[in-house]
């Protein structure tokens, strides 16, 4: 395989694709995506262009794009084609095949997924080639994306999420003389109705590929839909052209209420924002119009149903939270709504498992618990977690009690409860693992969840800066802590390499995911303690069993030989 010159334009002759050397594919794309943000930051906007192409056309970033779309959940999810790329042949191939000249994407296959109102939201899932280009045209829009954002927008944004808005919710309303009321704002079909024309006059990309993108239709039922307005709801770049679409308008509003005593500020999840204000007067007659002018620059409009003026001693429900003043006391807590839709799922997930034994239904439903908790646990959520323990526990003793109708209530209780450490009456089952051997279960209790404060991101860090690495390694080593909670093998591993993958170099987080790798095979006698693992991205797992890859193991971890 040949070296690919600094820069990263030149496109490599791929003989397989485990033979990609993964660790210079990601240092090339790192290096041109932070001299994207540094001319950003400049405003030479020429440059920008020119390393934009220089990225889009590059192997490293080609071969990158590819990685994404075949790791990701959607991996095995065929577009209008009926095509995946499930092989490391097809990979190599695609690689190859990913040109710009020639390039003309195919309709969007349209999907519908329940929505919590009992409407369907409609989804456009593009091939596989399409989800690879736009991919690739990620690398080198979001660089921009993120230098020119808004400050407080959280959503679909690198190293954001909704807990940093959530604190920044509490900035805004928690201390005493903060504003008093809330523009809850929504947006009317907001994916579907951005207008192509202020797109493709603002979006900083190839023009060509974004129209291309822009106007390839849909299928439906066999029926080909053009598309005049709108960015589809399931492509991939899809996220961050809306963000950048609606970036702006927290400016906008510093430069118009800036005067102290206005109290205006802006929180914005994707498409979700709260606007604060001293007065209803000033939100009503001022804000919200300034801020439907905004949007109807761009073919949005605000739903006049849903967009609401609430005082904070009422409260408002925000990215699954009750946020609310309490006689002077500010606390967010979990959405009522919030709270009976995840019942509900645990109800008819018990519901729909009659017949199957209680350890593989324990193993069902720790993972909703677990995760559900996890979300809330930054905010006041005991008292919560405990009445959702509560209302769990009679869904059990009702399933439990249903299979056996003719047995004593306490012959049930001694069957499928018992006492674990200082908690009493916790669902218990067993489950046969793959080697015979008979494993206990108990049922995850939230409120066993420890509260944990969340600490917000700075508003003006930039992934892709350089400059912020140190802060944004620091902040991934206390996500990786909270994420691996109870699992101290993994956070054990992880601490030991860094938290990088020892074949790429890159690291291992949450969004990439990770192998456990034992460095002499079980087969072969190798132990499963610590000393004899790794923690390997899944990509990079397969590379080396099909490389033939010894894995060194020094500490903490820094690379490879082959065998």
């Amino acid at each position: 395989m040949t070296a690919e010159p600094s820069a990263g334009a030149a496109f490599q002759i791929v003989k397989g694709w485990h033979d990609i050397d993964w660790h210079a594919a990601h240092r090339n794309v790192r290096r041109l995506q932070a001299r994207i943000v540094k001319a950003t930051q400049e405003g030479k906007w020429g440059k920008v262009k020119a390393l934009q192409r220089l990225l889009t056309h590059s192997f490293s970033g080609k071969a990158l794009a590819v990685k994404r779309v075949t790791e990701n959940q959607g991996k095995n999810t065929p577009g209008v084609d009926k095509v995946t790329w499930d092989t490391p042949e097809k990979k190599a191939q695609a690689i190859r095949e990913l040109r710009q000249r020639g390039y003309h994407p195919l309709p969007l296959r349209r999907v519908y997924i329940p929505k919590r109102n009992g409407k369907m939201r409609p989804l456009s899932i593009p091939c596989m080639r399409c989800r690879a280009m736009q991919a690739l045209y990620l690398l080198a829009l979001d660089p921009v994306a993120e230098t020119t954002a808004d400050p407080n927008s959280y959503g679909f944004r690198s190293e954001r999420g909704t807990a940093d808005a959530l604190v920044q919710c509490y900035n805004v309303y928690g201390n005493r003389y903060s504003a008093q009321y809330a523009l809850e704002g929504d947006i009317k079909s907001c994916f579907d109705k951005i207008s192509h024309e202020w797109l493709l006059a603002h979006i900083p990309m190839e023009q060509g590929i974004l129209r291309k993108w822009l106007k390839a239709g849909f299928i439906d039922k066999n029926v080909l839909h053009p598309t005049e307005e709108g960015t589809p709801q399931g492509g991939i770049c899809s996220p961050v052209i809306a963000n950048m679409t609606l970036d702006g308008l927290e400016k906008l509003l510093k430069k118009h209420f800036s005067r102290t005593g206005q109290k205006v500020n802006m929180v914005r999840y994707a498409d979700d924002f709260v606007i604060s204000g001293a007065s209803k007067r000033l939100l009503e007659e001022e804000v919200k119009p300034l801020v439907e002018h905004f949007l109807k620059e761009r073919g949005l409009e605000l739903s006049q149903e849903k967009t609401l003026i609430t005082h904070i001693e009422e409260g408002f429900d925000f990215l699954g939270q009750n946020v609310r003043k309490y006689e002077g006391k500010f606390l967010i807590k979990p959405a009522q709504k919030n709270v009976k839709a995840f019942l509900q799922k645990v109800r008819a997930t018990i519901k729909a498992h009659k017949q199957i034994s209680a350890g593989d239904l324990i193993d069902i439903l720790n993972p909703m618990i677990r995760g559900w908790a996890t979300y809330h646990r930054h905010q006041v959520s005991k008292q919560t977690f405990n009445k959702v323990d509560q209302a769990i526990f009679w869904a059990l003793w009702q399933w439990a009690r249903r299979r056996h109708p003719n047995k004593p209530k306490q012959w049930v209780r001694k069957k499928y409860f018992q006492s674990l450490q200082d908690r009493n009456w916790v669902f218990t089952g067993h489950i046969t693992d793959k080697e015979g051997s008979v494993q206990q279960r108990w049922l995850f209790s939230a409120a066993y969840m420890p509260i944990k404060r969340h600490t917000k991101i700075k508003a003006e860090a930039n992934p892709y800066d350089p400059a912020w690495e140190t802060y944004f390694e620091e902040r991934l080593g206390v996500k990786m802590a909270n994420t691996l909670l109870g699992r101290r093998k993994i956070l054990l591993l992880w601490k030991q390499q860094d938290g990088f993958c020892p074949v790429c170099q890159q690291k291992i987080t949450k969004a990439t995911g990770w192998t456990n790798h034992h460095i002499v095979g079980k087969s072969k006698g190798g132990k499963d303690g610590v000393e004899n693992c790794v923690l390997l991205h899944p990509n990079c797992h397969q590379q080396v069993h099909s490389q033939k890859i010894e894995v060194v193991k020094p500490r903490p971890v820094r690379g490879v030989r082959k065998a």
